[in-house]
């Protein structure tokens, strides 16, 4: 992933539970700025990476994610004291996603439906990586371009929130795949499964997991995620579940 500096704070996006903010870079672009500092720490970063780098590879449109580099300074002209805090404890790398200006949410009742393969294959994917943020309350798809964009997947890699070791956690079944926004319009699961698992190599995990940056990862070996990834290939108890869900 590319680097680039933060140069101004635009305005913050309160929609999202972390007040994520709209930022503009050294390179002139625009970018959606997730915070290292925010209540979910660097580890709803890490997903971000993982999953949406994960998506691009396997030909999901996905905006382009850059470190960025957070000067304190910006905090000092902020007035809101919850913003200014959130920027001075992000000081450093972050993370940003790149803007699509004029792109519109996906809303299940607005009549507009995405392709039975690629809402297949979103779903899939949701169920590889244990996204529990893709619901009808929630969807995190833009409709850009007339297409299909896939994005925030901080609250992926369930095991980051949950009790259980990564090992145990890659075991379940994943039930919360039955309230995927796109399981109505999604053709074969199982379908999905055999057109991608095999696409999800060693290698690619391996690319995947080379863009997490060090110091998000606080010292954790990035095998405890290739690990985990490999361990839910393996299981496919998901695509099952997401089968039977869509039945």
């Amino acid at each position: 992933m590319r680097t680039v500096s933060a140069t101004r704070y635009v305005t913050p996006l309160r929609e999202g539970g972390s007040l994520p903010a709209l930022i503009e870079a050294g390179d002139d672009g625009l970018y959606v700025l997730k915070f290292q500092g925010a209540g979910q720490g660097p580890k709803a970063l890490v997903a971000e990476v993982v999953v949406g780098e994960l998506a691009r590879a396997l030909g999901y449109l996905m905006p382009e994610l850059v470190l960025v580099d957070l000067d304190a300074q910006l905090s000092i002209a902020e007035p809101d004291q919850e913003i200014q805090d959130l920027l001075a404890a992000s000081a450093g790398l972050n993370l940003g996603v790149d803007f699509l200006p004029g792109s519109l949410p996906f809303n299940p009742a607005d009549g507009q439906r995405p392709d039975p393969e690629l809402a297949a294959d979103i779903v899939w994917l949701d169920g590889l990586v244990t996204n529990i943020d893709r619901t009808a309350r929630n969807p995190n798809l833009l409709w850009w371009h007339r297409r299909l964009w896939v994005i925030d997947h901080g609250a992926a890699l369930y095991f980051h929130h949950g009790d259980q070791s990564p090992v145990a956690h890659a075991e379940t079944r994943f039930t919360a795949i039955r309230e995927h926004v796109l399981l109505p319009f999604a053709s074969s699961i199982a379908e999905a499964d055999a057109r991608l698992a095999p696409r999800v190599t060693p290698d690619l995990i391996g690319a995947v997991l080379a863009e997490i940056p060090d110091v998000w990862l606080n010292g954790e070996d990035r095998a405890v995620y290739a690990d985990y990834l490999t361990a839910r290939l393996a299981n496919r108890g998901f695509v099952e579940e997401a089968e039977a869900a869509r039945g």
